[in-house]
């Protein structure tokens, strides 16, 4: 019952539900992707091709004559259907880069706001070349006077 109890709290850890939910939609968006590359992108390119199916182009691996004429099973290169696989990948793949390219301007928006920079809090000591805070009128370094350079610096 123990591995029972801690498959349970694998399953219901949230990056496990999320990847569930992830697998389908992507099933389903793939269900698409292939219905709309099959069924709307190749026939018009096969037309303008002179009528011609993708799906039914291949390559015959082996001539076979039959006497009787009824066709017979022989092996196939299918590379018209490996054109559409191929389209589907192109167009998977890009609505991927898409949308990893949207989430990550979204997140650098999120990260980085774009603030003014920050006032300067410290000057230089014009007389040792040393680093005092902005408002100080006399060097912690070298006690020089910085009145006359505090309205100038």
């Amino acid at each position: 019952m123990k591995i029972v109890k801690e498959f349970k709290e694998f399953a219901m850890r949230g990056n496990v539900i999320d990847l569930a939910v992830g697998v389908i939609i992507g099933g389903a968006f793939g269900k698409i992707v292939t219905s709309l590359v099959n069924d709307i992108i190749m026939p018009p390119i096969g037309r303008l091709l002179g009528g011609v199916n993708f799906a039914d182009l291949k390559i015959a691996l082996v001539e076979v004559a039959t006497f009787d004429g009824t066709p017979e099973e022989v092996p196939y290169i299918k590379y018209g259907q490996f054109i559409n696989t191929l389209l589907d990948f192109v167009i998977v793949a890009f609505c991927i880069f898409l949308l990893v390219k949207g989430i990550n301007a979204l997140r650098r928006k999120k990260e980085d706001p774009k603030e003014e920079p920050a006032a300067p809090t410290e000057k230089e000591c014009p007389y040792c070349l040393s680093q005092v805070p902005i408002k100080a009128t006399r060097c912690k370094h070298c006690t020089s006077h910085l009145e006359e350079t505090a309205a100038h610096g």
